[in-house]
């Protein structure tokens, strides 16, 4: 009995101990939720009374239309530029067009257009009286060097080199070379077919005046045309063609054309570009220009434009297969833009 007693007298402590700690804990968890009551409702007051950061501007996106026209030779660079331009831009349309350097002016001259790509300045008096009764005004910006390419067909193996005095004989007006052993009695007694440029076309301005004497002065008994593609697949599938257009498509269809190096007097040179820049090409390698219209400057669809074309134009000149201008030919640039 004693021992069941002291049983009991045991439990009945630890019930009191037991009890004891559990009202210690109460009242410590009451005084937590005290001191963390009031330091949630401050920390909530606080965010109440933080004013929110103001939301950044929103960037207008750019749209509208950017016209340009011109030299076949220049349109692989300003589409290339359009194409990246458009990554950035997705909703200004950049069209260009194909219609030689002369058609290219025809439209710039009279304000249909916002660039006009040329494969030579702008020099023909009746093209800058027409800007000037037309009132528009307009900055040149240099792009590179191109070498003229004189091309035949890939399956040629006797051709390798013309001189000068050769392709003028050829190409001058009145002649009547129609045969390749008429050009040199080594050559085989083949048929020949000429193909090049239409008379818009500032690659036929060149070519003439620097093989014939005179812009312009060419026979006329030739296929001709604005695009440089069409001509590249008539010399691909003419065994007796010949023609000329600029390197870069020549650099893109080498696994359809022959090129034929030229002699000026200094020894066969074939374009490349260690010879364009150099000027050891010649006669045939020839600058690179567009040409913007101020007044379109102020529309900033097109202001982007030359900016972007400005900054990315030397890789995608090299790109597309010309040479393109020094560095400070393009800080040259940006100062006529106000860059």
């Amino acid at each position: 009995m004693f021992s069941a007693i002291r049983n009991t007298k045991g439990t009945s402590v630890l019930i009191i101990a037991i009890a004891v700690s559990l009202i210690w804990v109460m009242v410590a968890c009451g005084d937590s939720e005290e001191v963390a009551a009031p330091a949630a409702a401050a920390a909530a007051a606080s965010a109440q009374a933080a004013p929110a950061a103001p939301a950044a501007a929103p960037v207008a996106e750019l749209i509208g239309t950017v016209e340009i026209d011109g030299s076949s030779t220049v349109y692989p660079i300003s589409e290339a530029v359009a194409e990246e331009f458009n990554k950035v831009h997705s909703k200004v349309r950049v069209n260009v067009g194909v219609s030689g350097t002369g058609g290219g002016f025809k439209r710039f001259t009279v304000g249909e257009t916002d660039i006009s790509n040329a494969s030579r300045p702008i020099k023909n008096p009746k093209e800058t009286s027409q800007a000037e009764e037309n009132g528009v005004q307009y900055v040149e910006l240099r792009l590179g060097t191109d070498g003229l390419s004189v091309l035949v067909n890939l399956d040629n193996d006797f051709v390798d080199c013309l001189t000068v005095e050769e392709l003028n004989a050829i190409w001058k007006p009145g002649s009547t070379i129609d045969n390749w052993r008429q050009v040199r009695a080594e050559f085989p007694d083949q048929k020949m077919r000429l193909y090049g440029p239409d008379s818009d076309s500032g690659t036929f301005d060149y070519f003439t005046e620097e093989i014939n004497g005179e812009p312009q002065a060419s026979r006329a008994d030739y296929t001709a045309s604005a695009d440089d593609n069409v001509l590249v697949q008539g010399i691909a599938g003419d065994k007796g063609s010949l023609g000329y257009f600029g390197y870069a498509y020549y650099q893109e269809n080498k696994d359809k054309l022959k090129l034929v190096a030229v002699d000026s007097g200094s020894g066969c040179v074939e374009p490349s570009p260690q010879t364009i820049p150099s000027g050891e090409y010649s006669p045939l390698s020839r600058p690179l220009f567009i040409y913007v219209n101020i007044d379109s400057l102020y529309r900033p669809e097109v202001k982007a434009f030359v900016d972007f074309y400005m900054d990315n134009g030397p890789a995608l000149t090299n790109e597309v297969g010309y040479v393109t201008s020094d560095p400070s030919v393009y800080a040259e640039n940006r100062d006529k833009l106000g860059r």
